[in-house]
């Protein structure tokens, strides 16, 4: 191999100096502004576009990777052209090439003076230091200047100083390659037509460069020479070619902060000063200019949930003085007060007794387990005291879940040490000593022997039995005060607390909150004891229920193993039972055994209470808010009302407008039908839709929507609560076609009410928002399915759906849109199909489903969103048939694509 074929070259990694570029000439001309743009920036007139001679120009050079800067920039020196610009400098680049990555480049940036300390680019141009192989850039290079923009380093460029975009272009790129490839010895040299050529090409590129609109800067790398022989710089990274482990799984690696949960010195050193002492005759008389006053009413609107910023806080506190005649901004203050700090909170505890008396049921959230100060929750009790029986009603299943939160020693030492009455027998037995409480009956504490009745009551009066005027009660105290007065609510909380004491999952339960309402049965049952004659009678009422019930559940056993007449259509097969009122009437029950009752006994208050809620507001939307108490875990009773279903409804009278004809005919009413039978159905029907979207409630489907003679409509089992539904895809709320049929269609007046009164009671119920959230946030721990998934979500998932983030506008609008949505749902029709189909027996299946999809596919108005649909339930019957095989799925399958696809 001759030398001139020789390569000689050397790693980039070794050549441990500066990079140097030399900037030599810039090349083309300036195109003016025109004159309007002088017209609107006059000081382009100073600018060097306008100056006689070559203005003093400068050029700034960065290197970058990656789209990020490897080092600072540097710029030539100052120099005074005068017929064209020619530098001639070489720059030496803050950066080695051993630092320089594979895809480094160098941005050009030429500039120009333009006012007192300003300049602005005349153009730039950005160019790769490593070729296509790895070769570092030698020699010299004409490069395309982008007029009037900095070079982009960004990958890829923006402003490339080596392009083939015109024929021009084309043919300086073919000479650059040409003039490399003699520099590379990979040409004969010969000097004489050497020198002709370099001349000729000098001259073509000359007038290349003046044929173009563009500018064209020139720069020379430098070249490595030892020896008289010139060494290329190839791109090398040391041991870049060893492969890097590759990890298979993600692993976690803990780095212990010592600093984690400990206090953080400084916010708590604001904190302290603060809240200092010192501060408080200050604020006595501070009061908060308009901006402020706007910033504390938007923070006392907050929902019980919000938390506050510690922003927030100090501000409450810095103007509670101001804030004490606001009875909704109490819950706030107290939300600020640090308990630990002692100085603080005897702060609070006395501005606690200066404050504006809050509602009763803004103190529910007093309860909750945020609040553990004993002085706050009394507080919170003595509130409770202004309530009367029947709102006490309302919430008294949240304040038997409330015990939790108490104090249970205060709970304990209420009780009365052991007695024994006039016959000498022990009447309670509240000692401890020597047995095992978790393995008590409850329901036997109630049941211990009694004295005569004719005796007269003891003399002194018990902690519980007193008249309740000591305003330092406690909840348990206050309860059992209440319930010793009115019968209804002695009941109540007794059925209550049993359940609370029957925890059947004796794994999970907390020993000692099973201790804890165990003695407030006893503390009860003294409580009754102690009365005079009619709340001992009362006892024995509770007494004779509790036998009742234990013996209506051993039949139910029994039972259980044969059918009945009276059996009601249900897995469990509830029994329908009649109980003699006193005035000679019946009051028709069920009585489920094997069913867990307390989500629906929660479901059906929380509407109760809705609807008393309305009915202040004077909306009456005719709600049947059905009776429904637990008695245990596993059996309890419900109010039975004479309604059908709204599937059975369809079924034998074909419509629903059909079966109020039946039953309520008018020939004056809208339809045929009595216009008062006509507008309870709308009220209810919005009544309904309204609530259950509130609360989330799921699997609603037409055999558990009732109906009325009177027009009632009215949901029952609410298995699935919170958003929970076993359906996929369900609507927001059950408004089917036939429901809307009932009321006349879409287009009818009776429609248009309907839509009303939604947007009526949604907006009636956001006013109402924090007394519900209050009722949820206090059944958190209450062991119901639903709840107990994610107890941490429940009041969230309540609150979503009140849309609080909305103005009263807004929410009717999304209402609409809500209602709209539920109307046009196709999914749930079909889903509805399919429910029926469920229904009906094997043998009429086939005929039966074959009906239903061609209804529903000619009730359509997209075949191919119903075919998708379809396709993915009928795949999905397994789980409503137990007869129906995956087999079967797959022919029916075959056979809808077949006749319908097209």
């Amino acid at each position: 191999m001759g030398e001139a074929e020789k390569f000689h070259y050397i790693y980039s990694c070794d050549l441990d100096i500066n990079v140097q570029l030399k900037i030599g000439s810039l090349e083309g001309k300036r195109e003016q502004k025109s004159y309007k743009a002088v017209l609107e920036d006059p000081m382009l007139k100073f600018s060097g576009l306008y100056q006689e001679t070559c203005s003093d120009l400068y050029v700034t050079c960065q290197v970058f990777a990656e789209g990020k800067p490897l080092a600072l920039p540097v710029r030539t020196s100052y120099k005074a052209f005068s017929t064209r610009w020619n530098w001639n400098e070489w720059l030496k680049l803050p950066v080695k090439y051993p630092d320089l990555p594979r895809n480094a480049q160098v941005a050009l940036t030429i500039w120009d003076v333009y006012g007192p300390g300003k300049a602005v680019p005349v153009g730039g141009t950005t160019v790769s230091l490593f070729g296509k192989y790895g070769m570092f850039r030698q020699g010299m290079h004409d490069l395309k200047v982008w007029p009037n923009v900095e070079a982009d380093g960004s990958e890829p460029t923006k402003t490339p100083g080596r392009t083939s975009s015109t024929l021009s272009e084309d043919q300086m790129s073919r000479l650059a390659k040409l003039t490399k490839a003699h520099r590379q010895g990979h040409m004969v040299k010969v000097d004489w037509l050497d020198r002709l050529t370099f001349r000729e090409i000098e001259m073509i590129n000359e007038s290349e460069k003046r044929s173009s609109n563009f500018m064209y800067l020139m720069v020379e790398f430098r070249c490595v020479k030892c020896d008289d022989k010139e060494y290329g710089i190839v791109y090398y990274e040391k041991d870049g070619d060893e492969s890097s482990p590759i990890l298979t799984s993600f692993e976690i690696v803990k780095v212990p902060d010592p600093q984690m949960s400990m206090e953080n010195l400084v916010e708590s050193k604001h904190h302290k000063l603060a809240r200092s002492l010192r501060s408080g005759p200050s604020d006595h008389d501070l009061k908060p200019n308009a901006a402020t006053r706007d910033q504390l009413n938007i923070i006392v609107s907050y929902p019980p949930t919000k938390q506050l910023t510690y922003e927030e806080q100090d501000l409450v506190w810095k103007f509670r003085y101001y804030l004490t005649n606001q009875e909704k901004a109490l819950t706030k203050f107290l939300k600020c007060v640090n308990w630990d700090l002692p100085q603080e909170a005897k702060q609070a505890l006395e501005l606690l007794g200066k404050w504006k008396p809050m509602d009763v049921e803004d103190s529910l959230e007093l309860l909750s387990s945020h609040y553990t100060n004993p002085t706050v929750r009394r507080y919170a009790v003595a509130r409770l005291r202004q309530a009367d029986d029947e709102d006490l009603l309302m919430y008294l299943l949240q304040l038997v879940q409330a015990l939790k939160y108490e104090n249970f020693d205060d709970i304990k030492n209420g009780l009365e040490p052991t007695k024994k009455d006039s016959q000498g027998s022990v009447s309670e037995s509240v000692s401890n000593s020597g047995i095992n409480s978790t393995e008590i009956d409850s329901s036997q504490i109630i049941n211990s022997p009694l004295p005569p009745v004719s005796s007269p009551p003891p003399a002194s009066k018990t902690k519980d039995s007193s008249d309740g005027e000591n305003l330092e009660q406690d909840l348990c105290t206050f309860l059992i005060s209440r319930a010793c007065k009115n019968s209804t609510l002695a009941n109540y909380l007794y059925w209550y607390v049993i359940v609370e004491c029957e925890d059947q999952d004796t794994q999970q339960r907390d020993p000692k909150t099973h201790e804890m309402y165990l003695n407030v049965m006893r503390r009860f049952s003294q409580a009754l004891l102690k009365g005079d004659k009619s709340v001992r009678v009362m006892r024995s009422l509770l007494a004779a229920q509790q036998t009742f019930v234990d013996r209506l559940v051993h039949l139910m056993k029994a039972v259980q193993r044969e059918s009945g007449n009276r059996k009601k259509k249900s897995a469990l097969m509830p029994a329908q039972l009649f109980f003699k009122t006193e005035d000679g009437g019946k009051y028709p029950v069920i009585f489920k055994h094997g069913d867990d009752l307390r989500q629906d006994q929660l479901i059906l208050q929380i509407i109760s209470l809705m609807d008393k809620l309305l009915r202040k507001e004077n909306l009456d939307l005719k709600l049947t808010p059905y009776k429904v108490l637990a008695t245990s875990t596993k059996h309890g009773f419900m109010q039975f009302i004479q309604s059908v279903p709204v599937a059975e409804v369809l079924d034998t009278e074909g419509s629903i407008q059909n079966f109020f004809r039946k039953y309520a005919p008018s020939e004056n009413g809208p339809n045929g039908i009595s216009a008062e039978v006509m507008d309870t159905y709308v009220k209810s029907c919005a009544g309904y839709c309204v609530i259950t979207y509130i609360l989330g409630v799921g699997d609603r489907h037409l055999d558990n929507l009732l109906l009325t003679k009177t027009g009632k409509l009215f949901h029952i089992d609410f298995g699935y609560i919170l958003g929970r539904d076993p359906k996929p895809l369900p609507p927001p709320m059950k408004l089917n076609k036939e429901m809307v049929e009932g009321m006349g269609g879409t287009q009818s007046e009776q429609y248009q009410e309907f839509r009303k009164q939604c947007y009526t009671a949604f907006l009636h119920l956001r006013r109402y928002s924090n007394l519900i959230l209050n009722l949820f946030s206090l059944m958190v721990d209450a062991n119901i399915p639903d709840i107990a998934l994610e107890p941490d979500k429940t009041v969230k998932k309540v609150q979503d759906k009140f849309r609080l983030d909305l103005s009263d506008e807004e929410a009717v609008h999304y209402m609409q849109s809500l209602i709209d949505e539920s109307v046009h749902a196709l999914f749930a029709a079909v889903v509805e199909q399919i429910h029926k189909f469920a229904q009906v027996s094997a043998p009429k299946a086939v005929q039966f489903i074959s009906a239903s999809l061609h209804t529903t596919l000619e009730s359509s108005e997209s075949h191919a969103f119903l075919l998708l649909m379809m396709s993915f339930l009928l795949f999905s019957l397994s789980s409503f048939l137990p007869f129906y095989q995956p087999a079967d799925a797959n022919m029916l399958h075959i056979l809808f694509i077949l006749k319908y696809a097209t």
